[in-house]
């Protein structure tokens, strides 16, 4: 058993320490594609250490591999080092580039910050399944093309069945950007008790009340949340410190949800001056397996 086969054996077993110190070895003994990617793929997703992988995978690249997982592994990390056209253009270099979820999605949000939303719409779609988080970038990119029906058509299709349902809230944020108010209020209703209070989907939920001339609900959603924020000011006032909360945190936690507190007595008053509370669409990069010898998925060694 070589060093790369006992490291990945060490990560089967969970076993870090070891996985690392075998990575390393391999590193010593030859420099070459696998050593490199290997171990820029533990740096990234054992220990978060983004310059590191950096560099080992930029220097696999030097070498002209013949498989496309430095290159994706490469798209990855420029992607979390906000590097959106350096991603873009290494994940275009790629020998074959697979029919993976994550590849399509990565390629997405790339073109996505680029503000190439054409080609972005494209690559959320091959990677999407019903009712996901890419059916909704694939929307919310038709939206921002002005596809305002063929948008509304996919999103009629969402459904709380789906295995990957993004969630009722999301589905009402689109509603929202499509202007479509009746249809958003009702997705927002589902989600009402469900969901997490939080200033960001409460204030387009009043949003899109307000569109409607729904006063009185409208007064109810604010004073429901005024008084839920009060409740968690007491909490939050009333919580010990220790060395994992210290009172810096626990002063800045106080001080957000004063502020949130405020934002909601403060809202209507915004909105009926012409505040559009917005959207915010941050999709998430996926990973993959890109370990050469991975025996759990069958890769074969470089």
């Amino acid at each position: 058993m070589n060093s790369n086969q006992k490291a990945i054996q060490a990560l089967e077993n969970n076993d870090y320490e070891d996985a690392l110190l075998y990575f390393q070895k391999a590193l010593v003994e030859s420099r070459d594609v696998q050593s490199l990617t290997n171990q820029a793929w533990f740096y990234i997703h054992e220990e978060m250490e983004y310059e590191k992988a950096l560099a080992l995978v930029e220097e696999a690249i030097q070498l002209n591999p013949t498989s496309y997982f430095p290159y994706c592994l490469l798209g990855e990390i420029y992607l979390l080092l906000k590097k959106w056209q350096d991603a873009k253009e290494i994940l275009a270099q790629a020998p074959t580039l697979p029919s993976s979820k994550a590849t399509y999605n990565n390629l997405a949000i790339a073109n996505y910050q680029l503000g190439n939303l054409k080609e972005a719409s494209a690559n959320f779609l091959l990677a999407a399944d019903k009712s996901d988080w890419d059916m909704f970038g694939h929307v919310k990119c038709l939206i921002d093309l002005g596809e305002a029906s063929e948008a509304k058509g996919k999103l009629g299709q969402f459904s709380e069945n789906d295995d990957e349902f993004v969630g009722s809230i999301d589905v009402a944020d689109l509603y929202v950007e499509l202007g479509l108010y009746k249809e958003a209020v009702e997705w927002f209703e589902k989600g009402w008790v469900e969901y997490l209070k939080q200033s960001e989907w409460i204030s387009r939920y009043v949003y899109a009340l307000f569109k409607l001339g729904n006063s009185t609900r409208t007064e109810q959603i604010l004073e429901e949340s005024i008084a839920h924020q009060t409740i968690e000011i007491k909490k939050a006032s009333a919580e010990e410190c220790d060395e994992d909360w210290t009172q810096s945190d626990k002063q800045n936690h106080i001080k957000q949800l004063w502020e949130e507190k405020e934002e909601y007595e403060q809202l209507i008053e915004r909105i009926s001056s012409g505040h559009i509370p917005a959207l915010k669409f941050e999709p998430v990069i996926q990973s993959d397996c890109y370990l050469f010898g991975c025996t759990r998925h069958n890769h074969a060694e470089y």
